[in-house]
């Protein structure tokens, strides 16, 4: 028996080793026959199984078009490209050839096999998805990259094509991975991507709404090389591993959106949070922010006026710029000049001058204001106001005639007046030139695929009973009922976190008599608030409230960006 077996295997091995044979055979055919026909054409010969392929080349013709026409370009150097092909006359290549030629390439064709092209045209998956162009910008172009942005897949799909791409043990992927990274974030509409390196592993998460949101966690080798990918189209120094901050940008069909780069060392590694400016996220009507409509009729008043300043106020992250640019687009007509000075520009606005500052040229907001001022414009806009000068020219801008909007870094819309006179503008003057300081924060909508209603306990209650109490008008809260509210469960739609989209929560403070009186006294935020108290204008705690009643967030995630803990039993 043992006897048969052997034959039996040994048989089975011949077999296989013959048919090695016959397919090594076939190929050394097909070689010579190109060989031959090369001849006869006029045309060079090539095995391009000896010969290196130029990745990059590829990029010359899509895939689709290269097998359609039966060929490709496997090299190129300043214009100059070479082509290979099955048959120099057949008509779909030459009427692909001659579309090169019309674009400025010089082809040289050579004669190939069925095997040599399939060699080429299998390289095209090493292809990254994107490349990038002399100005720093990332242009991805790959129709899969674009599909993942259209069609906004889960952040469990997503993590999955990292980690597919990540399991690919080549030195090309590391351009794969930051795309899709990359590419992620910007489908799921993530303001940053964190990639924060620990201990043997390097965490990456997404800030989704604000919040901070695991990816996934990969290898540190990985890492180290994705690092000098960033350096190198962010324009930062690979040999350097202090802070280094950089930028570029990611080119879509619909349009550009820059990526900020922040480097900082840390225990392990260089950190890197890679900021997206995605203007579809920033662009947003000034009805659609969240704006309580009697605060809403208030501003559209104030920012009607010739001249004054508008403040808006709150942390990094808090929606200021949106809130700006939304006032600017409601004002924004032919008959008025506009001139923004930013940093950085996150929103480009037709038929308004946007400039950004530069601190390497000297460019300050101080400079911008100033230069800004010789071009006679009619309104204003001032990123942020961060020093005594900025300050000093824009309350300037306010009192000559221009309408002036700008941030300023307070908790609150009271704490704008002395933040500024702590700045060094007299307070005699503050009264003329600012119509009204806002304050905001930004809290997540909760999904309304899965939001859950529920009876408020004991707590809740008397947190509700007791910021009404305090409101400046009880009418406010007259249409909401007073005993339920709505929590965030988690679905499919909104990445298993139960919220989707964020909303403002505002208050202001007008200028009028009972402000001034206090300002020339040199309060404290607390003696302002008190003071616009009558202005009838809900405070953030108690707008915030309010749409917890009306189901559009939660005590939870209120809780977390606006201090209740004056309304706490």
């Amino acid at each position: 028996m043992s006897d048969q077996a052997n034959t039996s295997a040994h048989a089975d091995f011949d077999e296989e080793k013959q048919l090695h044979r016959i397919e090594d055979l076939k190929k050394h055919e097909e070689e010579e026959l190109a060989r031959v026909l090369s001849k006869k054409y006029g045309v060079g010969y090539l095995d391009l199984s000896l010969q290196p392929i130029n990745i990059d080349a590829l990029r010359i013709l899509r895939e689709e078009i290269a097998r359609e026409g039966e060929l490709a370009v496997f090299n190129e150097v300043d214009k100059k490209i070479d082509l290979a092909v099955l048959s120099p006359n057949n008509p779909k290549t030459l009427e692909i050839v001659e579309n090169l030629k019309h674009e400025g390439y010089l082809p040289s064709l050579y004669m190939v096999s069925h095997q040599s092209l399939n060699k080429v045209w299998e390289r095209y998956k090493d292809l990254s998805y994107s490349f990038e162009t002399r100005s720093g910008a990332l242009d991805i172009s790959n129709e899969e990259i674009v599909n993942l942005l259209k069609k906004a897949p889960s952040l469990k799909g997503i993590t999955e094509m990292i980690q597919t791409v990540l399991s690919a043990k080549k030195s090309y992927r590391i351009s794969r991975i930051l795309e899709i990274i990359l590419a992620g974030g910007l489908a799921t509409e993530a303001s940053d991507v964190h990639m924060e390196p620990e201990e043997g592993y390097v965490r990456l998460r997404y800030r989704l709404d604000g919040v901070l949101v695991d990816v996934l966690r990969f290898d540190m080798d990985t890492y180290k090389l994705l690092v000098s990918r960033v350096k190198l189209i962010s324009n930062l120094k690979l040999n350097v591993t202090s802070a280094q901050d950089g930028r570029f940008s990611i080119k879509l069909p619909e349009g550009d959106i820059e990526i900020r780069t922040s480097l900082l060392p840390g225990a392990y590694y260089e950190s890197i949070v890679l900021r997206i400016l995605n203007p579809k996220t920033i662009s947003m009507p000034l009805e659609e922010l969240g704006i309580h409509p009697h605060l809403l009729d208030i501003l559209k008043k104030e920012i009607a006026k010739p001249n004054g300043m508008i403040l808006t106020t709150g942390p990094t992250g808090s929606g200021k710029t949106t809130t700006l640019y939304a006032f600017l687009k409601k004002i924004h007509s032919p008959g008025v000049k506009i001139i923004t000075i930013e940093n950085p520009i996150e929103y480009h606005l037709p038929g308004i001058v946007q400039t950004q500052t530069n601190q390497d040229t000297g460019y300050t907001f101080a400079e911008g204001l100033r230069s800004a001022l010789r071009q006679d414009p009619d309104i204003i806009m001032v990123g942020e106001v961060r020093d005594s000068e900025t300050a000093e020219i824009a309350i300037n801008s306010a009192l000559t005639g221009h309408l002036v909007f700008s941030t300023l870094h307070t908790n609150n819309a009271a704490g704008t007046f002395p933040r500024l006179i702590d700045l060094g503008v007299n307070p005699k003057i503050l009264s003329s030139a600012i119509n009204i300081s806002i304050a905001q924060r930004l809290v997540r909508k909760l999904c309304p695929a899965c939001k859950k209603e529920i009876i408020l306990d004991n707590n809740q209650k008397k947190l509700v009973e007791k910021v009404i109490d305090g409101a400046p008008s009880k009418s406010f809260f007259k249409e909401v009922p007073k005993d339920k509210a709505f929590v965030a469960v988690g679905c499919e739609a909104c990445n298993h976190t139960g919220y989707q989209g964020r909303i403002g929560v505002y208050e202001g403070i007008l200028m009028d008599g009972n402000i001034e009186k206090s300002v020339r006294e040199n309060p404290s935020e607390r003696e302002i608030f008190e003071a616009a108290r009558g202005q009838n204008i809900l405070s953030m705690a108690e707008d915030g409230v309010l749409k917890v009643l009306q189901g559009i967030t939660s005590f939870e995630e209120l809780g977390r960006v606006v201090d209740l803990s004056g309304y706490e039993i």
